[in-house]
């Protein structure tokens, strides 16, 4: 356990402003130390691992589907987090259960709704349509104009992505705006979860819970359509890379780099999405739909950068 040192408050302007001058010198976003070269190597590993994660579970869709591969994926993800926190869910209250009980409905529900987006409509697309929950959080907090473009054009992204085409999946993109408006509410729910229960207590009962909902649907389905050795492998593997590793990879890397360079990094997942889902799965996408897609990761990352103070 580290013990907080006190910070010295008595020139903090100019210890700011020396630190942005020399941020802008050295081509760095803002806050980012100059030590930060691991940290943004490891956003990139994490971002990877989640995407190629993704991929691998889809493999395994034509034989236990979406359902089977995101059961596996929440068990991967519960017993992680449930054997690195050991929380202890019987401490907790009646008020303190609500939110528990919250998230672990959300999460479940946002993780299915997302897989089941990606074997209808894409990874890369998918991706990008769940991206706009956080967007949306973020924006629905601020009061710029310059939010409001961002929102504008995000909009006319998803107006461009799910307009009316002889191959237009409206399913599949309904479920990836699903997933889109769960992550908004993990979000909301977390921050009323961090409020009123200390630690990793809360999002690991949340985890363990939902892998628990996934235990009887997911043997079902198992049991249904058994799996080989090799599919049962995509899906493991799928919660490893897309739970496991970020959950720890995350960690270290926010140690590294400030809250605000790690959520403008978290905006290039839908290209690594689409990137990996042309790699690996052989989606592509047609020039239209790339550009939305580089509207909507652009309208994230103005949304989530911070405003620049006037000079003087």
């Amino acid at each position: 356990m580290t013990v907080a040192q006190p910070i010295d408050q008595t020139a903090p302007d100019q210890a700011a402003a020396d630190q942005a001058a020399a941020d802008q010198r050295a081509g760095r976003l803002p806050g980012v130390t100059p030590g930060a070269g691991a940290g943004v190597a490891l956003m990139l590993g994490s971002a990877l691992a989640n995407q190629v994660g993704a991929a691998v579970g889809a493999l395994a869709f034509p034989v236990i589907g979406a359902v089977g591969v995101v059961a596996v994926r929440q068990w991967v993800a519960g017993i992680v987090l449930v054997g690195v926190v050991r929380p202890r869910p019987w401490r907790l209250t009646a008020a303190q259960w609500r939110p528990v009980l919250l998230l672990a409905v959300v999460f479940a529900t946002m993780n299915l709704s997302l897989y089941a987006a990606i074997e209808r409509v894409g990874l890369g697309l998918a991706v990008t349509l769940e991206f706009l929950g956080p967007l949306g959080v973020a924006l629905a907090a601020s009061r710029r104009r310059r939010d409001l473009v961002c929102a504008l054009v995000a909009l006319a992204g998803v107006v461009v992505l799910s307009r009316p085409q002889p191959t237009t999946d409206h399913t599949g993109i309904a479920l990836g705006l699903l997933a889109a408006a769960c992550w908004a509410g993990y979000i909301l729910v977390n921050r009323q979860l961090g409020a009123r229960v200390p630690g990793g207590t809360g999002p690991a009962t949340a985890a363990g819970l939902s892998a628990l909902l996934f235990l009887p649907v997911g043997i079902a389905v198992l049991v249904a359509h058994p799996p080989s050795l090799v599919v049962a492998g995509y899906a493991v593997t799928a919660g490893v890379l897309a739970s496991a590793v970020p959950l720890f990879v995350d960690l270290l890397a926010l140690r590294r780099v400030p809250a605000g360079a790690y959520g403008v990094f978290m905006s290039i997942h839908p290209v690594i999405a689409t990137v990996v889902g042309l790699v690996v799965l052989g989606q592509g996408q047609s020039w239209d739909a790339w550009l939305a897609i580089a509207a909507i990761v652009g309208a994230n990352v103005a949304g989530r950068l911070p405003a620049r103070r006037p000079a003087g």
